[in-house]
């Protein structure tokens, strides 16, 4: 994707704090974090967010959520949220799948 920011980030053509990389995600420091600790995973693969991931994807998605364990554990954190918006509706305003591991303070479900 041409105008994504994300690709751009991955490519190394933005320049971002990345905190971990492998051959299939890319992890930077959120530049309008909501916690203490706010990093976005990304899959290297442009995916525009969950329901348009495929099952050839089942093993990419996997692989985010052990990159999620291994930043929570290499940064000694033991409690975190780890959520993916799907949709503008929902709070995705990257279209590009993505999930956010947040900690370093308590978290609540907004009410409504």
């Amino acid at each position: 994707m041409n105008d994504c920011i994300f690709c751009k980030i991955i490519s190394g053509e933005i320049k971002s704090q990345i905190v971990y990389e492998d051959d299939f995600v890319v992890a930077f420091k959120d530049l309008n974090p909501q916690a203490p600790t706010h990093i976005l995973i990304v899959p290297k693969k442009h995916i525009e967010n969950i329901a348009a991931a495929s099952e050839e994807d089942a093993l990419l998605l996997g692989k985010i959520q052990l990159a999620a364990a291994k930043i929570a554990k290499d940064s000694n954190i033991k409690d975190f949220r780890l959520v993916a918006n799907n949709g503008k509706g929902a709070g995705q305003s990257v279209m590009h799948l993505h999930y956010h591991l947040m900690a370093g303070r308590r978290f609540l479900w907004p009410a409504g």
